[in-house]
């Protein structure tokens, strides 16, 4: 048997590559043919052909690269070990078994190394009962040998097999090495294999191979996605040496648990300790300053960026324009997208949704220029367009947009059912999804967010579970927090509270902040004090700064009468200078932007809104009988009924009767969650007045006409 030592690379390989590049695809090595001819020397050495045949392989060309055999078959050139490795790799690249078969029966008596190269190619195919045979008949396997069927398997979710062979090993006496506990770590993606990680974690430290950087970092990763943070970095604290794979690793699993202030607090770390910083660090960071809308930090990241030089790359540069947009920072935003080099997809989607919140006709046309220029992609362009038009209102035009596609992707599927899931339509959302089902477009998660957002505004509660349950059974989708989190707002919005708390406390993750602030809110709705005041507690321990808590308990101890309770919240965000934000509503008219908020008079035609208001009120629902919302809490009691007429829906609504034609719908925008006074105030004018009235608050659309709502009074 050969040795198992890496083949000899190919004599003057630089100097051949410069050359290769004029070798056309079509060269002909048949001895007869006049137009080539074999130089002297080239029979038994063939340099060039062999770097031809490397090229074809790397281009995937393998039936040229099988036609090319042929011809250095007849004209007498060997095929260098280099070569096939080429070629098997190709094969399992491209999944071509009867390619790989073909190569390997050429093989004949091969080298350990090629042998190797085989098993590799078979395991990528998927063809674990020809990767079998050969390993059973290899005279001399190698650690390497054992790795490589350990890690096909492990890489495709058959840890059965991949830990069979790990026990035969060790019974043999051959010692599992870094690479073999590296891929078994990294195939265990989610906490119902969290016993496997923690044995394998047991062996690692029984082998000696704890202070492997790479071992260990595969361990700190595979408890993060186990969602075994605390875990995690504990692992990672006990490092002697770290690499930027096991920063970004519990960077990652911070702000997928929505822990980006943790997530934040390692990169400041990262500065401290001096750490060398990639684009995935710096898009991390950035997508945690996002979530938090910490501009100011942000900026500051952002100068970093630009002083290494890295802004106009595409990875760093898409998450700087996120992050301006979200803050409502758009020039910013503008002056950034212009700084990336070659934008992708994820990059006009984000600057062309800027535009949208300032100016439906800007972000149009924009998209539109993107399009024309070829400078993104139809099908991703077109999905970006489903989106755009989501988020203004307009359905209608997101429905033309996904049909106007002749085979949609995962992500113009995904986007035409989140469009709908978020605008309420929870069985046109559902029958797309199954016409998804029948396509050639596999769901994500993503697209069972949006299944799931549906099934929970539209108290859908079996309908969600069934989803749920079927993820990873039927679609290979791992459940995440969030799609938990998912059903327990369906849960808690549809009053099976008891239901909520069992499953935030009983589900395979660490709950979330979001977890208990949806079980919060169904308390808040349905009024049960016990339940909620555990929800609360849950939350503010997670999150002390999270307004919404502390003014969701304040509404539900007023609504049963608890004032001194009540106070002592109210007491409690005085202490930690927490206030809530100001409601704010804003609506475009003519390309220009028209903002309010509660008692607004600074518009310059408030004279005409507040008549238009007091007509309308005059017509429409009372407000003796309204219960305390969290629009009223920053407001003292007392003045609570003239200001409930004034909410800054309500002038919105007023300005739009007055300065938007008939024929054509008024679109508001608002930044909190809409009262149920003003929700009954605009159903009630879309009845007076019948005008089509869509409003979309920070949870959802509304689309009132003829005194009826999209979300049927369920939000």
């Amino acid at each position: 048997m050969a040795s198992s030592s890496l083949p000899p690379s190919v004599p003057s390989q630089t100097a051949a590559a410069a050359r290769f590049a004029r070798i056309p695809s079509s060269v002909s090595l048949k001895s007869t043919s006049s137009s080539f001819k074999i130089p002297h020397g080239q029979q038994q050495q063939g340099q060039l052909e062999n770097l031809h045949l490397v090229s074809l392989s790397k281009q995937g060309k393998l039936k040229e690269a099988r036609d090319f055999l042929k011809q250095m078959d007849e004209a007498g050139v060997l095929v260098n070990p280099h070569s096939y490795e080429s070629l098997l790799e190709a094969c399992g690249k491209m999944a071509s078994l009867s390619d790989g078969k073909l190569i390997h029966r050429r093989l004949g008596n091969p080298s350990r190394y090629l042998e190797n190269c085989v098993l590799k190619m078979y395991c990528a195919c998927e063809s674990f009962r020809d990767a079998e045979k050969l390993f059973d008949e290899m005279l001399e396997k190698d650690v390497a040998s054992w790795g490589i069927l350990i890690s096909g398997y492990s890489e495709k979710g058959r840890l059965k097999e991949a830990f069979r062979l790990c026990t035969r090993m060790i019974e043999l006496g051959i010692g599992l090495n870094s690479t073999v506990f590296t891929n078994l770590l990294k195939s265990l993606s989610d906490p119902s294999v969290l016993e496997i990680g923690e044995q394998l974690h047991s062996l690692v430290i029984r082998t000696g191979l704890s202070t492997n950087v790479s071992v260990i970092t595969a361990i700190s990763n595979m408890y993060v996605k186990c969602r075994q943070l605390e875990r995690a970095k504990l692992v990672f604290d006990q490092m002697v040496e770290t690499n930027a794979v096991a920063w970004t690793g519990l960077m990652m699993g911070y702000t997928r648990a929505g822990k980006q202030k943790d997530a934040l607090a390692l990169f400041i770390r990262m500065l401290k300790e001096g750490v060398e910083m990639d684009q995935f660090v710096f898009s991390i960071t950035l997508k945690a300053c996002s979530g938090l809308k910490y501009l100011n930090l942000g900026r500051q990241i952002h100068g970093y960026i630009v002083k290494l030089g890295l802004e106009s790359d595409v990875s760093v540069g898409t998450p700087v324009v996120d992050l301006y947009i979200k803050c409502s920072c758009f020039d910013s935003a503008r002056r950034a997208f212009k700084r990336i080099s070659e934008p992708n997809d994820a990059s006009w989607s984000a600057i062309i949704t800027g535009y949208c919140q300032i100016d439906y006709n800007m972000g149009a046309q924009a998209h539109a220029d993107a399009i024309k220029r070829g400078l993104v992609s139809y099908v991703h362009g077109e999905s970006a367009m489903i989106t755009f038009y989501s988020k203004c209102g307009r359905l209608d035009y997101a429905n033309q947009a996904f049909e106007s596609i002749d085979e949609p992707d995962t992500v113009a599927w995904t986007a035409i059912i989140c469009g709908h899931a978020y605008h309420g339509n929870a069985s046109e959302a559902l029958k797309l999804f199954r016409r998804m089902q029948s396509s050639t477009a596999r769901p994500n998660e993503v697209t069972f967010i949006g299944v799931l957002t549906a099934c929970s505004h539209s108290g859908l509660v079996t309908e969600a579970k069934l989803y749920l349950e079927s993820m990873s059974r039927e679609y290979g989708v791992d459940p995440t927090i969030d799609h938990y989190d998912c059903m327990v707002d369906a849960y808690a919005r549809a009053g099976l509270l008891q239901e909520a708390y069992e499953l935030v406390t009983n589900m395979p993750f660490e709950p979330d902040a979001m977890s208990w602030k949806c079980l919060l809110g169904g308390c808040w709705i349905h009024r049960n004090l016990e339940l909620g005041e555990i929800a609360a507690e849950n939350l503010l321990q997670l999150d002390p700064d999270d307004t919404a808590g502390y003014i969701l308990m304040f509404n539900l101890y007023g609504s049963h009468g608890k004032w001194d309770e009540a106070a002592r919240v109210r007491s409690v965000m005085g202490a930690r200078k927490l206030k809530k934000e100001l409601s704010c509503s804003w609506i475009t008219v003519k390309g220009k932007v028209h903002r309010f908020v509660v008692g607004d008079k600074h518009h310059p035609r408030t004279d005409d809104i507040y008549r238009k208001l007091k007509e309308l009120n005059g017509s429409v629902t009372d407000v003796e009988s309204v219960h305390l919302t969290e629009e009223d809490v920053s407001f003292g009691l007392p003045e609570r009924k003239q200001l409930l007429m004034e909410h800054s829906e309500r002038l919105a609504v007023a300005f739009g009767l007055i300065s938007v034609p008939n024929n054509v719908p008024i679109v508001i925008f608002k930044n909190l969650r809409a009262c149920k006074h003003c929700h009954d105030f605009a159903k009630d004018v879309s009845m007076v007045t019948g005008r089509r009235i869509t409003i979309r608050d920070s949870c959802r659309f509304h689309h009132f006409h003829l005194g009826k709502c999209s979300c049927d009074d369920y939000w």
